[in-house]
């Protein structure tokens, strides 16, 4: 099936036309590259693959690489090159800025820091994830809760295609990207330790039950956690605030959510002012004081 990211790509066209870099970040296979290739085309001397071992070589000296491109340049899995940044800066600088660049990365914290440092006011970053529910509309949402928002394993021929994929994509996470950022860690590990985060989903993080499982001390899952967190495979959610108030937001999976003792100490430990809870079916209501139930539809855009 295709999906055509409308909205995404409408942002992406307004920040090019605006500024003369562009970042677009997320994980690995959550589309970037298909955005990018709609721009263009792979074979058009204007798009440069730093995977691709030729070009990675031709990046050794990547000012001759660049300088004399016009239009728009992508250069994809940009994390590879960090010092291209400092070459980025004289060539977004040039009076008659002939090119424009479009990076595409999938490791978010040190990326980020480098264009800061090197880029500052010169570039626009764009963070995506996975498929949204606006993208594949309301009627999937139990195919994209089932299956995750990664192109490949939602548009799979099937069920056991898509878990087939996700399980051969987090062993390349683990085998390759990991070792690729610099981090030595045992296969197994990280494989057991993101398992175990599945079943801490949606709950307050607490290193303890992870590091006793594991056999490891607390600091070393927090390190697993914040590389999982680079690579955009694990999001760390910070409490949420909207006009001045503390607002709790809870997913549930199920037909007619009730009010729980957990939601109770959260209203109570967090001081929420509300409590949304999130579920997939048609009818908003109240659940109790300050708790309401929100149907998942509801969160969409306008059309």
């Amino acid at each position: 099936m295709l999906i055509e990211r409308t909205a995404l790509r409408a942002r992406l066209a307004l920040a090019l036309g605006r500024s003369r870099a562009v970042v677009l970040l997320g994980p690995r296979q959550a589309g970037k590259t298909t955005l990018a290739r709609g721009l263009v085309a792979p074979h058009s001397g204007r798009y440069f693959d730093l995977e691709d071992p030729t070009v990675e070589a031709q990046f050794a000296a990547p000012m001759s690489v660049l300088r004399d491109l016009r239009g728009l340049v992508v250069i994809d899995e940009v994390q590879h090159a960090p010092d291209l940044f400092k070459v980025l800066r004289v060539l977004i600088d040039r009076d008659d800025a002939p090119a424009k660049f479009l990076l595409l990365g999938s490791a978010s914290p040190s990326l980020l820091r480098q264009t800061s440092e090197s880029l500052a006011e010169r570039i626009e970053v764009i963070e995506i994830g996975g498929l949204t529910l606006d993208e594949v509309g309301a009627d999937r949402q139990g195919l994209l809760w089932w299956r995750g928002g990664h192109p490949p394993s939602f548009t799979a021929q099937s069920d056991a295609a898509s878990r087939q994929w996700r399980r051969d994509f987090m062993r390349t996470v683990a085998e390759r990207d990991l070792r690729q950022l610099g981090i030595n860690v045992a296969v197994p590990a990280i494989l057991r330790f993101w398992a175990m985060l599945a079943h801490f989903h949606g709950q307050t993080w607490n290193a303890a039950d992870p590091a006793r499982s594991l056999g490891v001390n607390e600091s070393t899952v927090r390190r697993y956690l914040d590389w999982l967190t680079q690579l955009y495979m694990v999001r760390q959610l910070q409490l949420l605030f909207k006009d001045g108030q503390r607002i709790g937001v809870e997913f549930k999976r199920m037909d007619a959510p009730r009010l729980t003792p957990s939601m109770r100490i959260a209203i109570q430990d967090l001081r929420l002012e509300r409590l949304y809870v999130v579920y997939p079916g048609t009818r908003r209501y109240a659940i109790a004081e300050r708790v309401e139930a929100v149907p998942l539809a509801a969160l969409l855009p306008p059309a």
